[in-house]
């Protein structure tokens, strides 16, 4: 039972999600900064406005706050840009610089016309059904 256990804990994948979830949680910080920091300041400059949360709604003496709901949408929008455009598209840039695709290699075998089983690409003759087959 132990054996088991520790076979899970030292399994690649679930290392890599602890260390996924400890990154993920400091990077969290620096996402928050940059939006917090430098974003926020710049929309509020353009619209003259620090945030929405004036915009507000009295029904029945119930007061609906849709102008924080507004705050968060762009807030998430916001931070799924920086994390794109800031992160995402530099790395991937640098991994297909670094890392190019291997050109696929050629399929190794085909159907046969006949009974469609895989034969080899330079086979002449089906192995299962003996019908001669076109050179590939």
């Amino acid at each position: 039972m132990l054996k088991g256990f520790r076979d899970f804990i030292l399994r690649g994948n679930v290392i890599d999600l602890a260390v996924a979830v400890v990154v993920g949680a400091a990077f969290t910080n620096i996402v928050n900064s940059l939006v917090k920091n430098l974003l926020n300041p710049l929309i509020a400059a353009i619209v003259k406005k620090p945030d929405l949360s004036f915009l507000k709604l009295d029904l029945n003496g119930s007061n609906i706050t849709y102008g924080t709901f507004l705050n968060d949408v762009i807030s998430f929008v916001l931070i799924a840009a920086a994390v794109y455009f800031f992160f995402v598209l530099p790395i991937n840039k640098l991994m297909a610089k670094f890392f190019p695709a291997k050109a696929a290699e050629p399929p190794q075998t085909r159907p046969c016309p006949e009974c469609l089983a895989d034969i080899p690409v330079a086979a002449r003759r089906c192995s299962h059904c003996a019908q001669p087959v076109a050179a590939a």
